[in-house]
């Protein structure tokens, strides 16, 4: 798939945007007590991770549909 810059750079503002989410998810869940909060944040920064191996791909791509131009 060809990807245009604008579309790059939207993946990228959702990567940096997904990295903070899971950033706080992580520090959150060593400073709540409540077992059911942690587990909560515990899936979301499972997911979050899941997330940017995705974008990281897609961004991938995007750079090496770049160089063979």
């Amino acid at each position: 798939m060809v990807y245009a810059l604008h579309e790059t750079l939207e993946v990228h503002e959702l990567a940096a945007f997904k990295i903070v989410c899971m950033t706080k998810a992580k520090t959150m869940k060593g400073l709540v007590s409540d077992p059911t909060l942690q587990s909560i944040l515990q899936q979301d920064a499972e997911i979050s991770t899941r997330q940017l191996q995705e974008l990281g791909s897609i961004l991938t791509q995007a750079v090496e549909q770049e160089m063979n131009l």
